[in-house]
C-alpha cells in the first residue's frame, strides 16, 4: 500500500488573483478613510493634525513658549508617528496656522505662511517658526490626565494618543474637508459662542430638535466677512440633512464713484477675481468699467477698486452680474460625513453631532475625574501611612536601623501597605520635623473634601451635566468671538443678457449677394461704396444698433439670427455667414432685418405673398435656423419691411413691371410664420417674368423714394394716394420711365 502524497509548503501561500486584489483594496480603502482622510467626531482633528498638535506639545512648544523652526516639528511628526512625505506634514501643519484658512487656527507662525491671495506661497519649513496658539489648549489641557487611550506608533518604540480630549466640538469650530475612498467631507467652520451655546440647549433640554438648535447656530462662520446669502430655511435643510450648500458673496461700498469690494468669500483670491473681471473687460463684455486695481495691502487685505465709466452707471446692477460671473459669489459645498463614537463613517445632522459629542465629553469628564480620584485616594492613602509614622517616629526608626528587612518589619508592626512601607522608607530626614505632622493632617483635609466632591459629582448626573456645562462656559468666555460672516438672506445674483453688457451704438449691417457679412459704427455709410470681393456685390444693408439681433432669410424662406455687436467690422470683407449657420445644401441668404423684438416686418415673396411678424418669430435659432416663410416653386425673398404702426403705416409694393399697390398694414394678417396672403396680383401669363421688386411700409408723414437706376422719385404719403387699392388688386402703373424699378426706401 503506498503512502500518501504529503502537500509540499513553499514558503508561500496561494490565492486567486482576485481576492487578493478585492482584500488589499478594502485594506486601502478602510485605511484611507479612518486614517487619512475623515475626521474623528470627537476632537474634530485628521490622523496628521492630531499628530502635529501632540508633537508640538511634546516640544514645549505651548502658547507661552519661544516657537521653533517648523523643520524641528515636521521632523518629529514623521520620524516619530506619522511615517509619510515631509510636504504634505508641513503643509497640513501651515493650514492651521493660516488664520485665512482656519476660523481658530490652532498654531501661530513667524515668517511667511501664504497669503489669501496665494495661500500656497508659503517659505520652506527651514525658515519658518511655529508654536501652538493659546486655543490649542482646548485639545491639549486634559491629555495627561487619564482622558483618552494610548496606542504604540508605526514602529511600537513610542505611544501616542488615540485622540485628543476637547473640550469643545472642535470639529464644527474650524470645519474639515477630505477626500477618501468612494466618499468625501465637508464640514463648514463655524462660531464658537454659537456652537457652545447649542450645546448647552442640548444638555438642558435633550429632545432638542434641530430647528431648535438652528436658533443657536444660525449658520457657518467663516474667516472672512463676507456675507453668507443662504436663506434660512436651507440652512435649516442642510442641518436636518448633513448635505447641502452655502453660498457666500463679496461686500463692497461705493467711495465717491468708485466700488471698492472689501471683503471675499472663503478661498477667493483677490488675483483671481481680479483675473476674471479683467478677461470680461477685454472681451468687451464689460463696457460700464472703465478702470480695475488692486489696492490691497497689510492694512486692507482685500481692497479691489472698480471704476465704473460714469457715475450713472448703476452698481447693484453692475455687482449683480459680476456676482453671477465670477468668484465674487461662492457656492460651498456641505457634507457632514465624519467618524462617530463607533469608528465608523457616517453623515451626521447638526443635533447627532452635538450629541454624540456631549457623550464624548460627558465619558472624558467622567475619565478625568476618576483618573483624579485615584491619584487622590493614593495620596491620602500615603499620608495616612506617613502619620503612622510620625506617631511612632521612634519605634520607626529604631526599625530602620536595627532589622535586616526593615519594610517586612514595618508592615508587620503597623499593619501598613507595601506603597504606605515604601513611602516610608523613602521619605527624607527633612521631612521628620515637628511642624510636618500638622501639615499632612491639614493635606488631608483638602483631599478628604476634594474626594467628596469628587464623589458627589460622579454619582450626580445633575452635577455632573454642570460642571460640563461650566466649563463650556468658561471656555466660550475665554476664547469666543463675534460673528464675522453676516447672514443676510439674498436670492442668487443673475448675470447680464450680452445685449445689456454692450454699449449701445448705431450700427449699419451689409450684407453682399454671396452671403458675406459687416457691420460699420453708424448709419451714415454708404453701403454701395464699400469694398467687395472679387466677383460679389452689395445684397442689401440695415440701419441698427450694436444691442439689437439680425436675423437672416435665405433661399429656403429659413431664418437666422446673431447679434449685431459680434459680426466682424467693415473696415474688412466681413466673413461669410455660412461660417456661423448652416443652411441647406443649395441655399443662399436673400435677406436680412434687425430691430426690437416687438418691432413688426412685413415678410414677402417674390410671387406676391407675405404676412406680418414681430421680428422676435425672426431670432431665436442660430446654427440651423427656423422655418419661417413659406415659398412657392420658384419665389424669392424680398428684403422684409419695418412697420411702425401697424393700424396707421401703409404696404406699398411694386412689380418689376412698374406696378405699385398701396394699402392699409392691417389688412394683411399677422402670423408667426407661414407662406401668408396675396399681397399684390401677377397674372398668371405673366408670373415667369414680372416678380414683385420689393416692398415698404410708409408711415404718415413720410416719403417713399422709387429707384429706377441712377434716378429716385420721391412718392409723399399724400402722394401715394392715386396707388390706392385693394389688396391682393393689380395696383396702379407707374409714369413711362420709371417702370423699371430697382427698389423702394424711405426717407
Amino acid at each position: 500500500m503506498n503512502d500518501p502524497v504529503r502537500p509540499v509548503f513553499h514558503g508561500f501561500e496561494q490565492i486567486p488573483l482576485r481576492e487578493y486584489a478585492e482584500r488589499a483594496y478594502l485594506d486601502y480603502s478602510m485605511y484611507v478613510v479612518l486614517d487619512r482622510a475623515l475626521p474623528f467626531l470627537g476632537d474634530g482633528l485628521k490622523p496628521v493634525q492630531r499628530r502635529i498638535i501632540y508633537a508640538m506639545s511634546e516640544l514645549g512648544l505651548n502658547a507661552g513658549a519661544k516657537p521653533k523652526k517648523s523643520a524641528r516639528t515636521v521632523g518629529d511628526v514623521i520620524g516619530k508617528y506619522h511615517p509619510h512625505g515631509d510636504s504634505a506634514c508641513y503643509e497640513a501643519l501651515v493650514l492651521m496656522a493660516q488664520p485665512f484658512s482656519y476660523r481658530y487656527p490652532l498654531i501661530e507662525g513667524q515668517g511667511n505662511f501664504g497669503s489669501p491671495d496665494d495661500p500656497k506661497s508659503f517659505a520652506a519649513m527651514r525658515y519658518t517658526e511655529s508654536k501652538l496658539t493659546p486655543i490649542a489648549e482646548v485639545l491639549l489641557g486634559e491629555l495627561g490626565q487619564g482622558t483618552v487611550d494610548w496606542t504604540p506608533n508605526f514602529d511600537g518604540t513610542l505611544e501616542e494618543p488615540t485622540w485628543m480630549p476637547a473640550r469643545l466640538p472642535h470639529l464644527l469650530l474650524n470645519g474639515t474637508t477630505g477626500i477618501a475612498v468612494g466618499m468625501a467631507t465637508d464640514v463648514p467652520p463655524h462660531n464658537l459662542n454659537e456652537i457652545v451655546s447649542a450645546c448647552i440647549r442640548l444638555l438642558d433640554d435633550p429632545d432638542a430638535s434641530v430647528r431648535d438648535l438652528c436658533e443657536h447656530v444660525r449658520g457657518p462662520d467663516y474667516p472672512t466677512t463676507a456675507e453668507i446669502i443662504t436663506s434660512a430655511a436651507d440652512l435649516l435643510s442642510m442641518y436636518e440633512t448633513g448635505n447641502g450648500s452655502v453660498r457666500a458673496r463679496a461686500t463692497f461700498a461705493k467711495e465717491n464713484q468708485n466700488i471698492v469690494v472689501t471683503a471675499l468669500p472663503y478661498q477667493v483670491s483677490p488675483s483671481k477675481v481680479i483675473e476674471q473681471i479683467a478677461a470680461q473687460m477685454r472681451a468687451k463684455k464689460l463696457p460700464w468699467l472703465e478702470d480695475l486695481r488692486d489696492e490691497s495691502d497689510h492694512a486692507n487685505p482685500v481692497r479691489v477698486v472698480l471704476v465704473p465709466r460714469s457715475n450713472r452707471v448703476d452698481a447693484e446692477q453692475l455687482m449683480g452680474h459680476l456676482f453671477a460671473t465670477t468668484d465674487l459669489e461662492k457656492s460651498y459645498r456641505v457634507n457632514l460625513n465624519v467618524i462617530g463614537l463607533d469608528g465608523r463613517p457616517q453623515v451626521k445632522n447638526l443635533k447627532t453631532i452635538l450629541a454624540e459629542w456631549l457623550v464624548f465629553r460627558g465619558e472624558t469628564v467622567t475619565k478625568r475625574l476618576n483618573h483624579r480620584l485615584e491619584k487622590v485616594e493614593r495620596r491620602l492613602h500615603l499620608l495616612e501611612g506617613l502619620l503612622v509614622a510620625f506617631l511612632n517616629l521612634d519605634e520607626v526608626i529604631r526599625i530602620i536601623r536595627t532589622e535586616d528587612e526593615p519594610k517586612a518589619a514595618l508592615i508587620a508592626r503597623f499593619e501598613l501597605s507595601e506603597d504606605q512601607a515604601d513611602y516610608i522608607l523613602d521619605t527624607k530626614l527633612k521631612q521628620l520635623a515637628r511642624l510636618e505632622e500638622m501639615k499632612i493632617r491639614g493635606e488631608q483635609d483638602e483631599l478628604d473634601s476634594e474626594r467628596d466632591r469628587l464623589m458627589a459629582t460622579l454619582g450626580s448626573k445633575a452635577k455632573l451635566k454642570k460642571l460640563i456645562k461650566d466649563e463650556l462656559l468658561a471656555d466660550a468666555k475665554k476664547f469666543g468671538d463675534a460673528r464675522r460672516s453676516p447672514l443676510v438672506a439674498r436670492g442668487a445674483a443673475q448675470a447680464l443678457a450680452e445685449t445689456e453688457l454692450v454699449a449701445s451704438e448705431p450700427m449699419t449691417v451689409v450684407m453682399s449677394e454671396k452671403g458675406w457679412i459687416r457691420a460699420a459704427k453708424g448709419h451714415d455709410v454708404d453701403a454701395a461704396s464699400l469694398s467687395y470681393r472679387e466677383g460679389d456685390a452689395l445684397m442689401a444693408a440695415v440701419k441698427g444698433r450694436s444691442t439689437q439681433q439680425v436675423a437672416f432669410i435665405d433661399s429656403a424662406g429659413r431664418s437666422y439670427s446673431t447679434l449685431a455687436h459680434s459680426l466682424p467690422s467693415a473696415r474688412g470683407n466681413g466673413e461669410p455667414l455660412t461660417g456661423r449657420f448652416s443652411p441647406a445644401a443649395g441655399a443662399s441668404f436673400q435677406a436680412l432685418a434687425t430691430g426690437d423684438n416687438d418691432t413688426r416686418f412685413v415678410l414677402a415673396s417674390s410671387h406676391g405673398y407675405g404676412f406680418v411678424t414681430r421680428f422676435e418669430n425672426l431670432t431665436g435659432r442660430q446654427k440651423a435656423g427656423k422655418a419661417m416663410l413659406s415659398l412657392t416653386p420658384g419665389a424669392k425673398v424680398v428684403q422684409p419691411a419695418a412697420v411702425a404702426d401697424v393700424q396707421k403705416d401703409r404696404i406699398v409694393a411694386v412689380t418689376s413691371a412698374g406696378h405699385l399697390l398701396v394699402f392699409p398694414v392691417s389688412e394683411l394678417p399677422e402670423l408667426d410664420k407661414g407662406k401668408g396672403n396675396k399681397i399684390i396680383e401677377i397674372p398668371k401669363a405673366k408670373r415667369g417674368t414680372e416678380r414683385v421688386v420689393a416692398i415698404a411700409a410708409v408711415s404718415p408723414g413720410g416719403t417713399l423714394s422709387v429707384k429706377s437706376g441712377a434716378r429716385t422719385m420721391s412718392l409723399s404719403f399724400k402722394d401715394l394716394d392715386e396707388y390706392v387699392g385693394a389688396r391682393a388688386s393689380r395696383g396702379g402703373l407707374l409714369p413711362r420711365g420709371w417702370q423699371k424699378v430697382d427698389g423702394l426706401a424711405i426717407e
